[in-house]
């Protein structure tokens, strides 16, 4: 059967496109969404030890995105075939998700959840701050005690974005770090009274689909 460019999934990206008498992926892909589970034949070249980041962030399903590099190997790289961050986030299209790396205030990380499959979490990890710091390497212990912050931004989601929606963001990755920051500040430890994350949200009209900040 033949097929249309309205019909094109975008698995066959994840697979690579050879361009041997086919649509540019860059156009004919304008006409569909892109799900997690749409990139699962790159997640699973990745799993495979074959694909490395440099490889993995110019695959053609990956550069449709346009994210930027720390959120693609945080989110995707590391975690994109990992079955609660499916369960999640498999519902939303990923190309109408805006990045911008944002300054929150620490008193915002306080209450903010994260995904519903690994809810609790943080909070597990907000009971112990110490120890979750000293298994990490030197470095990070030394950034905390010394700047009361992580040294890389977290990944956090709009909850517009989520079925159902919500107001607010919550935590996409980087759970441990937000478990640490919560109980220092619990603990009475340094914490600065502002951190950088990521924060991605649904695109306005003057932003368009995807953020400006790579």
């Amino acid at each position: 059967m033949t097929q249309r460019p309205g019909d094109l999934n975008v698995k066959r990206f994840g697979d690579g496109w050879t361009g041997a008498g086919e649509t540019p992926p860059e156009i004919c892909c304008t006409q569909v969404d892109v799900k997690l589970t749409d990139l699962s034949p790159l997640m699973a070249r990745r799993e495979d030890g074959g694909l490395s980041f440099d490889r993995f962030r110019v695959d053609p399903a990956l550069t449709l995105l346009q994210w930027p590099d720390d959120v693609l190997r945080q989110c995707l790289f590391d975690h994109g075939d990992n079955a609660s961050f499916v369960r999640d986030y498999g519902g939303i299209d990923l190309r109408k998700i805006t990045w911008r790396l944002e300054i929150i205030p620490a008193a915002d990380f306080t209450e903010m959840p994260t995904g519903a499959s690994d809810a609790g979490c943080i909070e597990s990890f907000a009971e112990n701050p110490v120890y979750w710091v000293e298994v990490r390497s030197v470095e990070v212990g030394r950034h905390w005690e010394e700047h009361g912050t992580w040294m890389r931004p977290p990944i956090l989601i709009d909850r517009l974005l989520l079925a159902p929606s919500n107001s607010g963001l919550q935590v996409l990755e980087g759970r441990t770090r937000g478990g640490v920051l919560r109980g220092r500040l619990r603990d009475g430890l340094h914490v600065a009274s502002h951190h950088q994350a990521w924060a991605g949200h649904a695109p306005t009209a003057s932003t368009g689909p995807h953020s400006a900040a790579k």
